[in-house]
């Protein structure tokens, strides 16, 4: 069963929040970084991606970059930009975009949860990037990005929430860089608080959308900080991380395309012929092609498009990995046509999130910064959830979710 705990959160001021508010560092490349931070100083960016205040170009790995962004976090608690509340309390977060409203919550999970499965894992972690995120966390002494999950819908939870957010008032208001209206309440009564803990107790699993590697970055801290600690009692701050918690039918999966940089020497008309053994082509001319159900993709080449559909038996219906889209694009085109076949280090091919659109497709293509490009339709949520409770890996790249949640409006510090 799942935990949840409440934490003192360092949090902005009402009246930095906007300025501090930032996309996840993962989200964004430096050279947009730099450009998003320009006259802010505030910007969490300067804690999330400190190599953007160096003034030669840094190896964003470099120790030098981490101990910049400790640095910073505690420049801007000394000048008063955050204020850590004095009760341990969880929080409601409310996004909106476009009139759909995703409503969780803010809290601690345990890392015990983690270990021992009740927190569900859907993607495999890259060593680097993990000790990207725990070198992050020991030189701030904090979790600063927070990992989102979803359970599925508790209606109990989802009138809690629903009945705080009626009778009180946020304590933030404002719209983020990327147009999402971020609307935030203190949960601060005592007996709410174990109501909503309490409710948690009856949730069997919570899952992991956003955040695998920072997830496993926390957990490694808090078990290494453990072992270290010969006064240990579990009730420390490094037994949790920071999490946003959702109901699994409010949030949006968008697809996740992949273009690729060249053709692997084949002509068009060849690369065609290669694709027509798996699928049936649609031509579609000028235009854009964007999936509505699963097993159908897009192709665009040369200032073309084509709709294509998976032919029967190209691929074995019944295993939950291998039917999902991207790993059927992968099995029957990246890996045995491209030769890509390990898509998460080849920079012969490239992902764009769907929250791009899919006329960006088409302009990597023109601009040549791509040869071909392929739209998908969004993994459902159910499959990922399939995937996750048989303990078994989705294909990198399989899942975006949009909005993305901000970094450092909540900060879940590991000093008491």
């Amino acid at each position: 069963m799942a935990v949840i705990r409440p934490f003192r959160a360092l949090r902005p001021t009402k009246d930095k929040v906007a300025q501090v508010a930032a996309l996840p560092y993962d989200v964004v490349t430096t050279e947009e970084a730099k450009k998003l931070v320009k006259d802010n100083n505030y910007s969490f960016l300067h804690v999330d991606k400190p190599e953007i205040d160096f003034d030669e170009p840094v190896d964003p790995y470099d120790v030098r970059v981490y101990k910049k962004a400790g640095e910073k976090l505690s420049q801007m608690v000394k000048e008063g930009v955050y204020k850590r509340d004095k009760n341990p309390c969880i929080y409601i977060y409310q996004l909106t975009r476009d009139e759909k409203i995703q409503q969780g919550i803010v809290a601690c999970t345990s890392i015990d949860d983690y270990v021992n499965n009740v927190i569900k894992k859907h993607e495999n972690t890259l060593q680097a990037k993990e000790q990207d995120r725990i070198n992050h966390v020991k030189y701030t002494k904090a979790h600063t990005g927070p990992i989102m999950m979803f359970y599925r819908e508790n209606q109990q939870i989802s009138n809690e929430i629903k009945s705080w957010i009626l009778n009180n008032e946020p304590v933030y208001n404002f719209v983020s860089v990327d147009n999402v209206k971020q609307t935030i309440w203190i949960v601060n009564d005592e007996a709410t608080i174990k109501k909503l803990t309490e409710m948690f107790s009856k949730v069997n699993s919570l899952y992991i959308a956003d955040g695998h590697h920072r997830a496993a970055a926390a957990v490694k801290v808090g078990l290494e900080m453990r072992q270290s600690n010969p006064n240990h009692t579990g009730d420390e701050e490094y037994n949790y991380f920071l999490s946003v918690i959702f109901p699994d039918k409010q949030l949006t999966i968008m697809e996740y395309n992949r273009v690729i940089k060249d053709l692997n020497g084949f002509s068009e008309k060849e690369l065609l012929e290669k694709i027509e053994g798996n699928f049936e082509l649609v031509y579609k001319g000028k235009d854009p092609f964007k999936p509505r159900a699963k097993h159908f993709f897009g192709m665009y080449i040369n200032g073309k498009w084509y709709g294509l559909r998976v032919r029967e038996n190209s691929f074995d219906e019944n295993d939950p990995v291998g039917s999902l889209d991207v790993s059927i694009l992968q099995n029957l085109v990246v890996s045995p046509i491209f030769g890509i076949t390990n898509p998460r280090e080849d920079n012969r091919i490239d992902f764009v999130g769907g929250v791009k659109g899919i006329d960006e497709l088409a302009r990597l293509v023109d601009s040549r910064k791509a040869s071909v490009a392929f739209s998908l339709y969004p993994t459902p949520i159910d499959d990922l959830i399939k995937i996750a409770d048989m303990g078994l890996i989705m294909p990198p790249k399989s899942t975006w979710f949009e909005p993305k949640l901000q970094s450092g409006i909540f900060i879940h510090s590991l000093e008491d």
